[in-house]
């Protein structure tokens, strides 16, 4: 057996406590995360089971009657499942986690499952972003968390983001957490809709969960009549997308590699127009002259006047959106 002070079998002629050791310990943290991930998606996979459905359906039936006319069916069923299995009938989710623990031989995965055992609902305000954290305030309490991100697509400051979320066990002392559902973002534009709600809604429940269970559902029906349709863009940047869709449409042209692109920049970056169309415009001259789509034989003019605007303001953006893609790929 190779003590930590002895050398290093790597060869490195360090300490093995100052090499290899260490990434023998990064090794247990990645398969700790490996096998955790694995317990969340098997969740997915096998749950409702049938002698569940009637009490899933009944659950969302109730959201899709306060959300039906204004959210799509979709998105009711998926924030309902959250709702179901966390808030209505968390014994299923607790029955899974002890079937789960007894069948694990891992002891660090059995330790980690124990901090499973009830998900928080977060409804909560993003302060900023690294490349693996958000950094969140909820909006009962005002406390400040870190959340770990889904993915590479950026997400911009001061939009509010729903999910439940679990302990992140590998970081239990820096109040970190990983969302066991899917995250839903709501743009700047229904800011307002969650300051007003806690401030109108009577807060005297005991806990911050049992605030959630009683008044979960009415914050969503205000977010609903505020105009929340499930888009994780603001009207402006909806309509950015909407004008480069429509106009490649009738060039019948793809739009599958710009859009990716645009929305990244319209949310990293945040470029200051006045209107949607000077954004578009830049987009389509940029792509057109980058090989975002099937080159289309026009002038900058003519695109401009496609879209009602300057070609100095077209120009504008074009520049905007070809200095962020040399940042990116920097």
């Amino acid at each position: 057996m190779i003590g930590r002070n002895d050398p290093c079998p790597c060869g490195s002629g360090k300490k093995y406590k100052k090499c290899c050791a260490t990434k023998e310990v990064i090794t247990v943290v990645e398969v700790l995360d490996e096998e955790l991930e694995r317990t969340l998606q098997t969740f997915y996979d096998v749950y409702p089971q049938r002698k569940d459905y009637e009490s899933y359906h009944t659950v969302v039936s109730k959201w899709n009657e306060a959300l039906g006319h204004k959210i799509s069916l979709d998105l009711i069923e998926a924030i309902a499942m959250d709702y179901f299995f966390f808030h209505e009938r968390l014994d299923i989710w607790q029955g899974y986690l002890e079937k789960t623990i007894k069948q694990t031989i891992r002891p660090a995965t059995k330790e980690a499952l124990g901090y499973w055992s009830a998900p928080k609902m977060l409804m909560a305000k993003v302060v900023s972003v690294d490349e693996t954290w958000m950094t969140v305030e909820t909006i009962y309490s005002k406390e400040m968390l870190r959340l770990r991100r889904e993915g590479d697509r950026p997400i911009p400051e001061n939009v509010h983001v729903f999910c439940f979320m679990l302990p992140e066990v590998t970081m239990l002392n820096e109040n970190a957490y990983m969302s066991v559902s899917s995250m839903i973002f709501f743009p700047t534009d229904h800011h307002d809709v969650f300051s007003k709600f806690i401030k109108t809604v009577d807060q005297k429940a005991n806990t911050e969960e049992d605030f959630w269970k009683a008044n979960a559902i009415e914050l969503w029906k205000a977010l609903a009549e505020h105009g929340f349709e499930g888009n994780e863009f603001t009207d402006f940047e909806t309509e950015v997308i909407n004008k480069i869709m429509n106009y490649l449409e009738e060039q019948q042209r793809s739009s599958e590699k710009i859009i990716p692109l645009v929305e990244d920049f319209i949310v990293e970056e945040q470029p200051k127009a006045r209107k949607p169309v000077a954004i578009a415009a830049g987009a389509i001259r940029f792509g057109n002259d980058n090989g975002y789509f099937e080159h289309i034989d026009t002038t900058v003019k003519a695109i401009a006047d496609a879209f009602g605007i300057s070609a100095s303001s077209m120009n504008k953006y074009e520049h905007e959106l070809a200095l962020y893609v040399e940042k990116k790929n920097k």
